[in-house]
């Protein structure tokens, strides 16, 4: 029987959500390389050992641009800024638009950012014991309070948009990276479509807003760029870019900010919170780094390994025919590297289920690998340490308001992550 369709049948929807890594560790021992049918006939390649992916992840007949997959293609204003931002993009057009903003998030420029992640950090855990202080029972949602704002409140500082729409940036991409809630082009009753819509019509306004009065953010920057450009850059919002090397169209301008954004915080919420769990849950090792602070880089790498907060990379494409640990995949069928089940092979790593302090993580793949190696890896980390070096010693008896298996799991393929996370301070 096809493990994939066999191993399906054993996981209801929620249990995929809240455990995900016992269906891939059935693929992994069985079906590494899988092919699973889709809605609309089409056939997807579920690669899911860490050497395969790690590989597949650097391969670049596995493409990711669309319009390579579609070249008849002509996308919306909208469809592109979801569809057309750098990280589905390949050379030389990733290359370009990398370029462009990968000097705001080298590791000195997020260093200097360290001052200010920890006042805002102390600021969030002063408003959340103050909430939990007139709660009746003491308990708090540090996702919505703690994991959740000081990702979004970085990255909407970096990039110059107003902190106190963070809120309506929730509500959106919840609409948008729902599993059930994938937007589709002419269903205007679909709530995704309605937060495609909304997000869209905002960027126009805060682009046009930039342009009026720049600021010292990334995004003024942004700007100055697109508008600066030559003749030669007057691409329209659906379609490509110019050649020049310093070029952005007004449709990438759009997909930038729009990834940015998404990616300047989802992840991070996850790893704040899930991570926070699986200290909790190991309680000896988090015992481990309250005692030990100077444990905080090399736990973070751990927690990334562990929690996952995606469960796999963003589909690719075959170029040609790709034989992936003995398995043909054909020309034009699409792939997703399976990442967290790359980091929970046991070939790479020992014990995967293990939450271990003093593991060597080194080499997982939580933050992808080659050309589309995450950008903000250096501002994720700092945002885990700041997180976790600020939470456990000012709150030394926090602890969960629910036993594990009451937590609520969010209802997204792409990111693995808890929709709330009840604790008390203590």
């Amino acid at each position: 029987m096809d493990v994939v369709t066999d191993s399906a049948r054993q996981f209801s929807r929620d249990d995929y959500f809240r455990d995900p890594q016992k269906y891939f560790a059935r693929l992994r021992g069985e079906q590494p390389v899988a092919p699973l049918g889709r809605p609309g006939g089409r056939r997807e390649w579920l690669v899911t050992r860490y050497e395969d992916v790690r590989a597949g992840l650097a391969d670049p007949r596995l493409a990711k641009d669309p319009r390579r997959q579609f070249p008849d293609w002509e996308p919306s204003p909208m469809q592109a800024m979801f569809n057309l931002h750098m990280l589905n993009l390949d050379p030389p057009d990733h290359t370009r638009l990398r370029r462009l903003v990968q000097k705001a998030f080298t590791p000195g420029r997020v260093s200097a950012l360290r001052p200010r992640v920890e006042e805002i950090a102390t600021a969030l855990l002063d408003a959340t014991e103050a909430i939990a202080a007139r709660s009746e029972d003491g308990v708090v949602d540090l996702l919505d309070l703690f994991a959740f704002r000081l990702p979004i409140t970085v990255i909407c500082e970096l990039l110059g948009i107003p902190v106190h729409d963070q809120d309506v940036f929730r509500m959106w991409t919840s609409a948008l990276l729902t599993s059930d809630e994938i937007p589709q082009e002419g269903s205007e009753g679909d709530r995704s479509q309605h937060a495609a819509q909304a997000m869209f019509d905002y960027f126009t306004r805060l682009i046009a807003a930039k342009r009026e009065s720049p600021g010292e953010d990334l995004l003024s920057a942004l700007v100055g760029v697109r508008d600066g450009a030559g003749p030669g850059n007057g691409a329209s919002p659906g379609n490509g870019a110019g050649s020049s090397e310093d070029a952005l169209s007004e449709g990438e301008l759009y997909a930038m900010v729009f990834l940015l954004l998404i990616a300047g915080f989802e992840t991070t919420v996850n790893l704040i919170a899930s991570g926070t769990l699986a200290l909790l849950t190991f309680p000896a090792e988090l015992g481990r780094l309250r005692a030990d602070p100077s444990l905080l880089p090399a736990a973070v790498e751990e927690l990334l390994r562990y929690s996952n907060p995606l469960n796999h990379a963003t589909e690719r494409f075959t170029l040609e025919d790709v034989s992936i640990a003995g398995v043909v995949i054909p020309a034009g069928e699409w792939v997703t590297l399976v990442t967290s089940s790359a980091n929970w092979d046991p070939q790479r790593f020992d014990d995967p289920g293990r939450l271990d302090l003093s593991r060597d993580a080194t080499g997982h793949v939580a933050f992808g690998h080659g050309i589309h190696h995450c950008l903000g890896a250096p501002l994720a980390r700092l945002e885990g340490e700041v997180a976790f070096g600020s939470l456990l010693p000012r709150f030394p008896r926090l602890s969960l308001a629910v036993p594990p298996e009451r937590l609520r799991w969010r209802s997204s393929s792409l990111f693995h992550g808890l929709a709330s996370l009840p604790v008390k301070l203590g």
